[in-house]
């Protein structure tokens, strides 16, 4: 025999064993659960120390026994590797930000109660409570020498200083009248109701000087609405603050997206207004150097989708440019170079992002990396390397590098690797069609141990907004793995309005919300049942919250090609929807006028009109905190669907607001959405 014969023999017989050990590794994952859901480690809030060694990052964890979330801050070389426990309580831990010289680590916590910041050495040893504000601390940073914070708290803005502050949220919570009297309008937003506070921005010394309201009055820092990242920053010599606010009238009336960039001293005594345009200014960030301040900006007033363009500040020459002004993409980030030469930004781009670098000099920019999701911006203190994180639909965020020599991305954790490696999660698709004169874009996820030869139903999920999209990213509430693991091929089209594809694409839905995006998704149904032979045309159900569940509602009265329907948090009625809901500049924009002096588009496109034509078995789900689209939506369109004897269902939430936060609700939510689909699809 030949020498190498046996060699030949050896070499097949491990392949063999490693073909097998694969596939029988890949035959113990299993479908996702939401057992296996809520397990999830979430990442967020990655921060890179100034001296460029090791990351701070947040990990949450869900816990239905607890029926709550609890935050952590982990340690991670920059290099990567295994996040270590840093700052941990039973209470939430979050926010970490690093002393300019990296040897301490200041963070946000409840452990005593409210959200105070504390300050823990790198070095270890023991966390130290760093304020004690009676409203609590929503976000904070560091001067560049160290010596002060910048702190936001909420505040009664007629109290002359922070113990009179204390008496009074004291006096409030132990009054035994909960009534409250309002004599403006936006006295409710999101999910609370207008108490009396708005958040101010205060200089907090470390010398254990009194802290310094910097932004008195009846205005909030951050906004109230369509703020940014953080909304202040110091400039690097510490001789000057900028932050948001919004003081247009209009805000008082709901209608004002006139957020503005201030700028103050540390005594907070000098306050200017540097932005003039009523449309929203937001972001500020100084150049390392000092020389400038960038923000971010849109141009159309009331109207909160507009395109957000990069403006920087010479504050020498005190001039303003546009460094955007051309580019048909809205910014979402953006992070100066170490040596203020240039700009990293990302920016939304066809359900993923893409990174490009703008040199300030020339204004000219390169794409540097596109096909990802990513978010969180940091960069190196050389300059040569970016951190984010980056998360796709069957992968949570992870912390990855960026060389931007090489432009190669590295993997710098896994946190959820064990976990992962049990589940079986397919990547999402790209599909393309034509609808409406333009080319539509959407995602499609096939089921976990997809068989091309078998039949599956289809499940269409629309997005909320209506001025966003579906991305290529983790979604921990509308899921997409969760969707498709019981057996369902899902699509999600990004269709007229949807961000990512253009201004003029996104502005197209504006004064036609039911006309464009329906289309586009009953043409994507025909699409996709034209040309992949694994779907079941006979099976079809639609899901969505928000604009979603408008789309549902709407879908209702307009069709009856679905066998189920699923509405979370959709309008109903857009008549009664202005009157319940809080800001109005956005029904006002999208409805080009009030139901006074446009009636004829409110009812064009109100899905109350078309009652006599459902059919489709729909379930129904809201909440009583929900005040972007109040609770009586769902409850209009639940007593509707039941006058029409057609088969419903309302699951209601009495602690939840527009979206499901406890965990137990959450179980509750994916059981009943799987057990309805499970009904008319799976029959």
């Amino acid at each position: 025999m030949p020498k190498n014969y046996f060699r030949k023999s050896f070499i097949l017989v491990i392949s063999l064993v490693l073909i097998f050990f694969c596939f029988s590794q890949a035959e113990d994952r299993k479908a996702l659960t939401f057992e296996d859901f809520i397990k999830i480690k979430r990442v967020t809030g990655s921060r890179l120390s100034p001296d460029g060694k090791q990351l701070a990052m947040v990990i949450t964890v869900l816990d239905l026994e607890t029926n709550r979330g609890n935050s952590d801050i982990y340690l991670l070389p920059a290099r990567g590797g295994q996040p270590i426990p840093f700052v941990f309580s039973p209470a939430a831990d979050f926010f970490p930000r690093w002393s300019p010289d990296s040897q301490k680590l200041a963070f946000i916590s409840t452990r005593s109660g409210s959200p105070q910041v504390w300050v823990i050495p790198v070095s270890g040893g023991e966390s130290v409570k760093l304020t004690d504000f009676p409203g609590g601390v929503g976000s904070f940073s560091w001067s560049s020498r160290g010596d002060f914070l910048l702190v936001t708290s909420s505040v009664f803005p007629e109290c002359p200083n922070l113990e009179a502050n204390r008496k009074k949220f004291t006096d409030q919570e132990k009054s035994r009248v909960r009534a409250r009297i309002y004599d403006h309008l936006l006295f409710r937003h999101w999910n609370s109701w207008f108490d009396g506070t708005r958040s101010h921005l205060f200089l907090f010394p470390l010398n254990g000087r009194e802290p310094v309201d910097l932004t008195p009055g009846d205005f909030d820092t951050p906004p109230i609405s369509l703020g940014g990242g953080l909304d202040f920053d110091f400039s690097p010599d510490e001789s000057e603050i900028a932050f948001v606010r919004n003081i247009d009238p209009e805000l008082k009336l709901g209608l004002g997206t006139n957020n503005d960039v201030f700028l103050t001293d540390l005594q907070g005594k000098a306050i200017e207004k540097l932005t003039t345009s009523r449309a929203n200014d937001i972001d500020p960030q100084y150049s390392p150097n000092g020389k400038y301040l960038a923000y971010r900006a849109m141009a159309r007033p009331g109207f909160e989708a507009d395109q957000l363009d990069l403006i920087l500040y010479d504050r020498q020459k005190k001039s303003f440019s546009n460094l955007t002004e051309k580019f048909d993409f809205s910014l979402s980030e953006f992070i100066f170079s170490p040596d203020s030469q240039a700009i990293y930004f990302l920016c939304e781009d066809k359900a993923r992002t893409t990174l490009f670098k703008l040199t300030i000099a020339t204004g000219k920019i390169d794409q540097l990396l596109d096909g990802h999701y990513l978010t969180n911006l940091q960069i190196s203190p050389d300059g040569k390397i970016l951190y984010a994180l980056k998360q796709s639909i069957n992968c949570p965020n992870e912390v990855y590098s960026l060389d931007l020599k090489t432009r190669k991305l590295k993997q710098l954790t896994a946190v959820n690797s064990e976990l992962l490696a049990t589940l079986k999660m397919n990547p999402a698709e790209d599909f393309w069609f034509e609808s409406q004169g333009d080319r539509v874009h959407g995602l499609l996820l096939k089921p976990p141990f997809f068989d091309s030869n078998k039949k599956y139903p289809l499940l269409m999920m629309i997005h909320g907004g209506p001025q966003s999209a579906w991305e290529d990213g983790f979604h921990y509430r509308w899921n997409a793995q969760m969707f498709a693991a019981p057996g369902y091929v899902v699509a999600m089209v990004n269709f007229h309005g949807s961000t990512g594809y253009g201004q003029a694409f996104t502005d197209s839905i504006s004064g036609d919300w039911g006309g464009k995006p329906y289309h586009d998704i009953i043409n994507s149904i025909n699409y996709l049942h034209n040309n992949y032979e694994f779907i079941d045309k006979e099976k079809l159900g639609a899901a969505g919250a928000s604009y979603g569940g408008y789309m549902i509602d709407w879908i209702a009265g307009q069709t009856d090609i679905f066998d189920c329907l699923i509405s979370h948090s959709g309008v109903f009625d857009l008549r009664s929807e202005y009157g319940a809901t809080e800001e109005l500049w956005f029904p006002e924009w999208e409805f080009r006028g009030t139901p006074w002096t446009n009636p004829e588009m409110y009812q064009k496109f109100s899905p109350s009109y078309y009652v006599q034509n459902f059919k489709t078995p729909t379930l129904v789900i809201h909440s009583a905190n929900d005040f972007r689209v109040p609770l009586e939506q769902g409850l209009q369109f639940f007593t509707s669907l039941q006058r029409m004897n057609v088969p419903s269902r309302l699951l209601y939430f009495p602690d939840e607001d527009h979206f499901i936060q406890k965990p137990l609700n959450a179980e509750l939510w994916w059981k009943t959405i799987l057990d309805w689909l499970a009904t008319y699809l799976k029959k």
